[in-house]
């Protein structure tokens, strides 16, 4: 199985931060963001990976290289200015992520969830396996219902507690067949869509988790894995 990290968002929260470093370089607890997913990825046994970058993603392409210093190999999905939005980035990337199931992680979190799972997490008619966490202070709402193993969103589920989406998926290539390659597409459509058609299941993670959307949410976890390494 390929895994994909998001990286080409621009990080408009992180400011001054990301002005001149793109979001997924910026340090916590001594390495950038990104090579903890890498060096998680690795000892889970993913070796194939891909990376969209849009701001500033020469940077990202001159720190990571190949991938060979942590010993996995890694393909860029290059996206203009402004970038495709979360669907548009993937679908731009099908090419390189190839007909089979795929797990992509949104480069601007943390997670402890065991990686290796996604091998065996999509059931065979889903298009789709969600990871999800407790709601945290900043989206108090969350986005989705989760009943056992099975995902529910929209009128049906307007009245019962959400989880929130942590970032991380595991997707079948045909959830974005509809899909311009080259165009700005939301996520959140195609996932609403599956899930009203019963083809996506989920899973809640109690373990750490982190958004790393602000300068004040970075420094926290800084001080956090720094407090425990």
């Amino acid at each position: 199985m390929k895994a994909m990290i998001l990286a080409a968002g621009r990080g408009e929260r992180m400011r001054p931060l990301t002005d001149r470093t793109p979001k997924p370089l910026l340090p916590v607890a001594g390495k950038p963001l990104i090579v903890w997913h890498l060096e998680r990825l690795a000892r889970a046994g993913f070796h194939e990976i891909v990376i969209n970058h849009a701001h500033l993603g020469d940077q990202i392409e001159a720190l990571l290289g190949d991938g060979d210093a942590w010993h996995v190999h890694i393909r860029y999905s290059a996206e203009p200015h402004g970038a495709l939005e979360t669907a548009g980035g993937i679908a731009n990337a099908l090419p390189l992520l190839g007909s089979e199931p795929f797990l992509v992680i949104n480069g601007d979190i943390f997670c402890d969830w065991d990686v290796g799972r996604a091998r065996s997490a999509l059931g065979p008619d889903e298009l789709a396996h969600l990871v999800l966490v407790d709601n945290p202070p900043h989206h108090p709402h969350g986005d989705f219902v989760l009943d056992g193993a099975e995902l529910g969103a929209g009128e049906a589920a307007r009245d019962k507690p959400k989880l929130t989406f942590a970032g991380i998926g595991i997707y079948r290539p045909e959830l974005f067949a509809d899909l311009v390659r080259g165009e700005a597409a939301k996520l959140a459509p195609l996932l609403l869509d599956a899930i009203a058609a019963g083809r996506v299941s989920g899973e809640h993670h109690r373990g750490r988790w982190a958004d790393v959307g602000t300068p004040e949410r970075l420094a926290a976890l800084d001080a956090e894995l720094r407090a425990h390494l």
